[in-house]
C-alpha cells in the first residue's frame, strides 16, 4: 500500500577472519575437519559429552553432533552447497532457527577471507536478539579464530 513503512529488518551478524591458505582447502578443513577445530566448549549442545561433528557435504545434508552415549544433536541442514566458495546452513540451536552463510573468498593462492553472515532474527522478541546476538557474536570471533589456529598449524 503507498505510503506506509515497511518494518525494519533486523540486520544479519557479519564476522569475518583472513587465513594464509587457499579457499578450496579452507572450506575442506572447515567442513572435514569441523569437530577438530570448532570450539566444542562452550559452542555446542552437549559439551563434555560431545565426541565428534559431522557435517554431510551436500545440499539437504546434516550438522550435527554426536555424544558419548550414542545420542546424535542437530545444529541444522545444509541450505545451500557451492564447494569451495560457501555453503549456506539452517541454525537450529536456538528456540527459533535461524540462518548462516558462509562464504570462502580467495585473495590470492594462498589467502582467503572466511565470512559468516548469521540471519533470521526476525522471529526473536527484542530481548532474545538483545542476548542471543550478542552471545553469538563473540562466538563466531571465537569460532573464527580457533579456524584459523588450526589452519595455522596444520601445514
Amino acid at each position: 500500500m503507498p505510503g506506509e513503512v515497511a518494518p525494519l529488518r533486523r540486520p544479519p551478524l557479519r564476522h569475518a577472519t583472513l587465513v594464509r591458505r587457499d579457499a578450496a582447502h579452507t572450506f575442506d578443513v572447515f567442513v572435514d575437519q569441523i569437530g577438530t577445530w570448532w570450539p566444542l566448549r562452550p559452542y555446542s549442545l552437549g559439551g563434555e559429552r560431545v565426541v565428534g561433528v559431522t557435517f554431510e557435504r551436500r545440499a539437504g545434508g546434516r550438522v550435527y553432533e554426536r555424544w558419548d552415549d550414542g545420542q546424535e544433536r542437530s545444529w541444522g541442514r545444509v541450505l545451500a552447497w557451492d564447494p569451495p566458495s560457501g555453503c549456506t546452513l539452517s541454525w537450529d540451536v536456538f528456540p527459533a532457527v535461524t540462518e548462516v552463510a558462509l562464504t570462502f573468498r580467495s585473495f590470492g593462492p594462498a589467502l582467503t577471507r572466511v565470512e559468516v553472515e548469521h540471519r533470521g532474527w526476525e522471529s526473536f522478541t527484542e530481548e532474545q536478539v538483545a542476548e542471543l546476538c550478542e552471545r553469538t557474536a563473540v562466538g563466531w570471533d571465537q569460532i573464527l579464530a580457533a579456524l584459523a589456529g588450526h589452519l595455522g598449524r596444520s601445514r
